[in-house]
């Protein structure tokens, strides 16, 4: 023990490629407490401090903000670094090609829709016309821009889903994942997500209303149904919630009251079935909205383990203390977005800075040489000889000064551009060696002239990585893109909006667009050829120019739009079918009326055979007159 007590500790952990900074990463593997007070509040839990303390340095990336965090530990010359932006573009450009130029939510079975549209394709359109209509009313674009840039930032985004009665909407919002303390199950294997979710975070002193420091945290508890609760207040007048007791009789003492359709099955547990359920359910979601003086948090707590005596709880617009309130909902509708597929039995992703950022120190370094460097370029260093020269007094250049050197005077100065030169190769080259770590090409960031490309074939070869990089990240984000429009449509049946009333909640997915620039030309060639020799069908004609960026809203209308003028096919179909009212249906017109054909009217066999008499008779004449 002796002998190995001062040694460091080599962690290795979903934070540990932010070892190598001395600021983050002490003889114990602790962040600084000076640079990091958040990441070491006594209520964040150990597994949870050096999480919080990667955040605020990633935070501080980018946001130029690297040499302010690296004073508390180098002083004040660590001012003197220079940051220009560079991981704020890498983030941007790799938020922009992972969301897509659209974001759609769709349902599977919608596009079927038509006159003869099955009942399941005319209930998977109004689902999908309610969702978009929900996304545009919601600004889902912002929401999902904010928590796309916290995930590739930071390494995780979180969305929060919740029903606005004043609003008659579900409304969702975009937490910081350093608010974020899900708690996680040992035996699970990290993609179960937890059954109890909290956010929390301080509350700065208050002194103009007399508020001391506090700490705020919501909870999200998935827990056995119990007895119905109301709200109503202690003996000290603090609001909480309490049981609701029926009255009691002669035969029968008091007993707590069954919320509105729940029922006690033979087991004795409280069941309950929601409208997206065909079972009953035997769980229910509570929330709890509270609030404590940091104080009085003394001793060994954590945020899951507050002491509620102490708590102040919150009440709602509708007047609900928020205290255990039943959501009536059986999932926690919060939404996990990792920015990377998290190993096996880990639940965090990793930032997409994560890798590069000695990369954009050497850069830093290399900025700060520069500056130093230009300085000694723009105005260089003058030596000065001869006998006339003062030795003690000092010189200043200025345009057209003339200097008095005397016998055997000289003059020399220190070119340094070569060295700015030089240091600016090598700027270029960490800006090379960052996009190539990063599976960012040139063309991706904007920085090679697109014209050295003369097809879409080199372009496409050009993207190869930043395709295995976009590919990995949307499938980190497919389970999330496909709970968010499920929970939409549980919570609007929840919510009892008329709208989604005997609506079924069906598999949905929010559809990510394009992110690479495609050669449209080609791609249309291709269509026009395919689809000339009958290999593809027009629906998969208008899909492919839909998705290299055509002005094309809907495929079904355009679909409609060109049949209505597609003659030939027309008289095809007729001669095929030959039902007008068919042809007309395709051409979206209206069958012209025919005429009845008046019916054949055969005459009675008398008649018949005076008419046959009369014809020989007339007959004969004809053959004597000749």
């Amino acid at each position: 023990m002796g002998l190995f007590s001062g040694a460091k500790a080599a962690i290795i952990d979903a934070w540990s490629w932010l070892n190598y900074k001395p600021l983050y990463s002490d003889n114990l593997g602790m962040p600084n407490r000076r640079a990091f007070p958040e990441a070491h509040a006594s209520w964040v839990p150990a597994a949870d401090e050096r999480r919080l303390a990667a955040y605020k340095m990633l935070t501080a990336y980018d946001n130029n903000q690297v040499a302010e965090l690296s004073e508390f530990r180098d002083g004040e010359s660590a001012r003197d670094r220079r940051e220009f932006g560079d991981p704020s573009m890498f983030v941007d450009t790799i938020t922009s090609h992972v969301l897509g130029d659209e974001q759609t939510l769709t349902v599977p079975g919608a596009e079927h829709t038509g006159d003869q549209a099955s009942a399941e394709a005319t209930t998977a359109e109004r689902v999908q016309s309610l969702l978009r209509d929900w996304a545009d009313e919601e600004l889902l674009a912002m929401r999902l821009l904010q928590t796309e840039r916290k995930a590739v930032s930071l390494g995780d985004g979180v969305l929060l889903l919740y029903w606005d009665g004043d609003k008659q909407r579900v409304r969702v919002t975009s937490y910081d994942p350093g608010f974020y303390f899900p708690v996680l199950d040992e035996d699970s294997d990290g993609s179960d997500f937890p059954d109890r979710v909290h956010f929390a975070w301080e509350l700065p002193e208050d002194k103009k209303r007399g508020l001391p420091a506090r700490l705020r945290r919501i909870t999200y508890h998935l827990d056995w149904i119990r007895p119905q609760t109301s709200s109503a207040v202690d003996s000290t007048g603090r609001p909480m919630r309490a049981t609701v007791m029926s009255e009691a009789t002669d035969e029968q003492e008091a007993q707590p009251v069954l919320g509105r359709g729940d029922l006690v099955d033979a087991s004795g547990s409280i069941t309950r079935m929601y409208p997206w359920s065909e079972r009953p359910s035997y769980k229910t979601v509570y929330l709890t909205d509270a609030t404590w003086e940091l104080g009085d948090l003394k001793g060994p707590v954590d945020v899951d383990d507050l002491p509620l005596d102490k708590a102040h709880f919150a009440t709602s617009d509708q007047g609900e203390v928020l205290d255990r309130l039943d959501m009536l909902i059986d999932f926690v509708p919060v939404i996990h977005v990792p920015n990377t597929v998290p190993p096996a039995g880990e639940h965090w992703g990793q930032s997409s800075l994560g890798k590069v950022l000695q990369v954009f120190d050497e850069l830093a370094c290399s900025d700060t040489d520069s500056a130093r460097a230009s300085a000694t370029t723009g105005a260089p260093v003058l030596a000065i000889s001869g006998k006339a020269v003062n030795a003690q007094a000092q010189y200043s250049v200025a345009p057209g000064q003339v200097f008095t050197l005397g016998e055997g005077g000289s003059m020399s100065s220190i070119d340094t551009s070569a060295n700015l030169a030089e240091l600016r190769n090598h700027r270029d080259a960490l800006k090379d060696r960052a996009s190539s770590i990063a599976r960012l090409p040139a063309v991706a960031l904007g920085t090679m002239d697109a014209s050295k490309f003369t097809s879409g074939y080199q372009l496409e070869l050009a993207l190869g990585p930043l395709d295995s990089l976009i590919s990995g990240m949307r499938l980190a984000r497919d389970h999330a893109d496909r709970l968010l429009p499920k929970f939409v449509q549980r919570l609007f049946q929840a919510g009892q909006h008329p709208d989604w009333v005997g609506l079924p909640v069906l598999p949905a997915k929010l559809m990510r667009g394009a992110y690479t620039p495609t050669d449209k030309a080609a791609v249309l060639e291709q269509v026009a050829t395919a689809r000339g020799a009958q290999l593809i069908s027009l629906e998969t004609a208008i899909r492919r120019l839909m998705d290299i960026g055509w002005p094309i809203e809907d495929a079904e209308e355009e679909i409609k739009r060109i049949d209505a003028r597609s003659f030939e096919d027309a008289r095809n179909l007729a001669d095929a079918l030959n039902n007008p009212d068919e042809v007309a249906s395709f051409l979206g017109r209206q069958a012209p009326d025919e005429p009845e054909t008046p019916p054949v009217v055969l005459p009675a066999a008398g008649v018949a055979a005076a008419d046959d008499e009369a014809a020989t008779a007339a007959a004969g004449e004809s053959g004597g007159n000749t």
